[in-house]
Order: C-alpha cells, then structure tokens, then sequence
C-alpha cells in the first residue's frame, strides 16, 4: 500500500523507469498542475523553477512524454536564438515548451530581445523547497532504493534535525547508509545520530 502522503501521478502519465518517480506534495503541486493544464495556459509555453534535486526535470519531462513538445532543461545555458525559436514554434503547433531554469525574469536576461519580449509573456511556476512530509516521502525512498527501511522514529529524528532540503536527503542516506555498514549496525535512533554527527549533518549537541 502506498504512503498517504507518497501521491501517483494520474494513470495517464507514463509510469515507468525513472518518470514513475515523481513524488507528489505541497511543496510542487502548483507546478504539477500548472502542466497538468496546459490547454489553459496563455501561450504555450512555461518556465519551471525550483531547488535542484527538486524533480523539477523529472516533472518536465515527464510531461512533455505525455502530451509531445518541447523541453529545455538549464534554459538559460541554451543558445538563445533556438530558444527564441522553440517559443514560436510552440505557438504555431499548439505542442508545449517547457523551460527548466535556476532563474526566472528578470533575473534571466537573455541578450537577444525577442527571446526577452516573449519570456516576459511566458507564465513561470516554481517548485518549493520540502515540507515535512514531503521530505520524509523523500528519505523513505531514497532509502527504498537501497534496500532499506528507516524506522518511524528514526526517520522523525532526522526530520526534526537536518536541514529539510532536496540535496540533503541525498546526503543524509548517504551518511546513515555507510555509517551503519561501517558500524554493522542497525538503523536505530542512536546510530542514526552518531551517522549524522560524523558526517557534519548535525551538530553533536542535538
């Protein structure tokens, strides 16, 4: 049975390989239903913004399979007259573009007018950092991924205690994952923290 808080994506995206592993939550429900309506937006185009480690790629291109189009991920690093032309492109087949960005106008600039003109049109939607749930959606998988299962409470531990962002839940398994093959130890509470505060995760005090 799936978590309550670990949401598919409905059965008409594709599920399969690394697409099937979106994770639904507050923190990107905005995004992923700013693309699941897309017939709605007022050009057929988006920016998509948000922490890296955030699936925010993931998400993209798990759209454009769905409904065809175009993807651009680190927009800003492409060449700015095919971006320019991609965004034409779109309008005239109906088929979206969608542009993975670190930064959104103003703060990207792109030299060449025309691309700047039509991304000041261009609706932009962000993913946030994790909440809570979220984050421990994340740690349940990554530690999934590894053939392992953290307690409820010891996940609680490491919620309550790192810092809650994409990039380190990945360090944090990371960190638990070696310590306790180090050690030969179960994931309990105090491993756990002793994984963490090696690691620099956490501070010893905590």
């Amino acid at each position: 049975m799936r978590p309550p808080d670990q949401i598919a994506l409905p059965l008409d995206w594709p599920q399969g390989g690394d697409d099937s592993r979106f994770i639904l939550g507050q923190a990107n429900s905005a995004a992923f239903e700013h693309l699941r309506r897309w017939s709605m937006w007022p050009v057929k185009a988006t920016v998509l913004t948000g922490p890296r480690r955030s699936g925010r790629s993931l998400l993209a291109r798990n759209f454009i399979v769905r409904v065809g189009g175009r993807l651009f991920d680190n927009a800003q690093r492409h060449d700015e007259e095919e971006l320019f032309h991609a965004w034409n492109a779109a309008q005239d087949s109906g088929r979206p573009l969608v542009m993975v960005t670190d930064e959104v106008p103003p703060e990207w600039s792109p030299a060449l007018p025309d691309l700047r003109t039509r991304l000041a049109v261009t609706p932009v939607v962000r993913i946030l950092p994790p909440d809570d749930e979220l984050f421990a959606a994340i740690l349940r998988r990554l530690f999934a991924d590894r053939g392992l299962h953290l307690p409820g409470e010891a996940l609680r531990y490491v919620v309550a205690r790192v810092t809650r962002d994409y990039w380190t839940a990945e360090r944090v398994v990371e960190a638990i994952d070696r310590f306790a093959i180090a050690e030969r130890a179960r994931l309990t509470v105090p491993t756990v923290r002793r994984a963490l505060v090696t690691s620099g995760l956490i501070d010893g005090a905590v």
